[in-house]
């Protein structure tokens, strides 16, 4: 059975702020993937990211994600293709004056949900598969910070994202915090959602093997397996 693609990018140009950043990029990505995308700090990583979510527009190329082609998308239809996308960033970006129930409530609230008992069931879920039911009424202030990245990436995970990317989410995380959001992250790979992950840290590539893609030289390169 062939493996559903997710993302295609063909010959596409990033600009931030009027600025070219990346050109004649060529992406292809697959449903269970995980990609890890690397580069010096302004080499564009997270840059592409904001394009994939149609944070930054398309100037140039062609971009299919998750179905949406990002030429001619109509910024009506961005709260759609975000729906089937999760977004994951370093610094959480947890609501602070609301306990982690009603983060997650105002999420699902926020892209139409209605039912009370099905957005209750879901929260219970996707905190399970972060192993944090028992934060359900926490404060994010009550919460460590590799704990407040397992409810955000668990915010990530409500709507069933057929793409998960994450903008260093390890970057605030001490080592042994940092492993257990790669085994999650993983895990949400091997269920079938594509993993990609901007990140400096070479160590938990080698640790936890993927396809590694460079930001380098204005363009996105492939580094195979590792990196070294």
């Amino acid at each position: 059975m062939q493996t559903e693609r997710l993302i295609l990018l063909s010959d596409i140009s990033v600009l931030q702020k009027n600025k070219l950043v990346l050109t004649h990029v060529d992406l292809e990505v697959y449903a269970g993937e995980f990609l890890y995308l690397i580069g010096k700090t302004g080499s564009g990583k997270s840059s592409l990211l904001q394009l994939l979510y149609a944070d930054l527009a398309l100037e140039q190329g062609e971009a299919t994600v998750c179905g949406y082609n990002l030429k001619v998308m109509k910024r009506k239809e961005v709260p759609f293709l975000r729906r089937k996308l999760g977004i994951v960033f370093q610094d959480f970006q947890l609501l602070d004056d609301r306990n982690v129930r009603k983060n997650l409530q105002f999420v699902l609230k926020a892209t139409g949900w209605t039912d009370v008992v099905k957005i209750e069931d879901r929260i219970l879920q996707v905190l399970d598969e972060v192993n944090l039911v028992d934060k359900l009424n926490a404060m994010p202030h009550q919460l460590s910070g590799g704990e407040q990245q397992r409810i955000a990436i668990a915010r990530a995970l409500l709507n069933q994202p057929k793409v998960l990317l994450a903008d260093e989410p390890t970057g605030n995380l001490d080592p042994d915090t940092s492993n257990g959001i790669m085994r999650i992250l993983f895990n949400i790979s091997e269920k079938g959602s594509a993993v990609i992950m901007a990140t400096h840290n070479y160590n938990l590539i080698n640790k936890f093997p993927g396809k590694v893609l460079r930001c380098e030289e204005g363009t996105l390169l492939k580094s195979g397996q590792q990196f070294d």
